[in-house]
């Protein structure tokens, strides 16, 4: 039932959205040079690795000029960047790992391997048991991360040791207890918050 909800929904979504998606891919390719997708390694399903979709919404080669957390008023975001994040959008090019399989709607967002060496075997057991999402609970929870970790002096050891182990915590309630119905609330409760922003 999951998956083809998954199914149905990205597909739908990709057609419904188009419009959006060519609006911000040719902002994106006025706005700064480089590509329109930005592409990073994720650990996934049971620990495979996978290369995310998002919008490109920072310089060209930005992970290189600077830390790969990226907070507050961030240098390297492009002016299209700046928007695509504030209400999200950059998040939207995930329905294609959606409908490739990668990803679901909903599930724990996809971390860099880096952030998941930093789980205890059981953490990971329980976390990569489902397949990682666009949205969950710590999303929602955390949807002002950026601001949050722009007050820190030290961004990655606050994210590290504050934010992701509350992340893990949600990452693991939502694989032991998640259900088509809360999915949906969570999809709900996403689309709710984004209008509101």
């Amino acid at each position: 039932m999951k998956r083809l909800f998954d199914l149905f929904a990205s597909f739908f979504g990709l057609i419904l959205l188009s419009p959006i998606f060519a609006f911000a891919a040719l902002w994106i390719r006025i706005d700064s040079k480089g590509p329109i997708f930005f592409r990073q390694e994720r650990v996934g399903f049971q620990g495979s690795l996978f290369r995310i979709h998002k919008f490109r919404t920072m310089i060209s080669d930005a992970e290189n000029k600077g830390s790969q957390i990226t907070v507050g008023a961030d240098s390297r975001i492009t002016a299209a960047g700046s928007f695509l994040r504030k209400y999200k959008l950059d998040e939207l090019p995930q329905l294609i790992d959606v409908l490739a399989g990668n990803m679901s709607l909903v599930g724990p967002r996809p971390e860099m391997p880096k952030y998941i060496d930093c789980y205890s075997d059981d953490e990971k057991n329980d976390v990569l048991s489902v397949k990682p999402g666009i949205t969950d609970n710590a999303s929602i929870e955390f949807r002002n991360e950026n601001e949050l970790l722009a007050n820190s002096k030290d961004p990655e050891v606050v994210y590290i040791n504050e934010v992701l182990p509350r992340k893990i915590f949600l990452y693991r309630k939502y694989a032991r207890e998640h259900s088509f119905f809360g999915d949906l609330m969570i999809i709900f409760k996403t689309i709710f918050l984004l209008i509101k922003r």
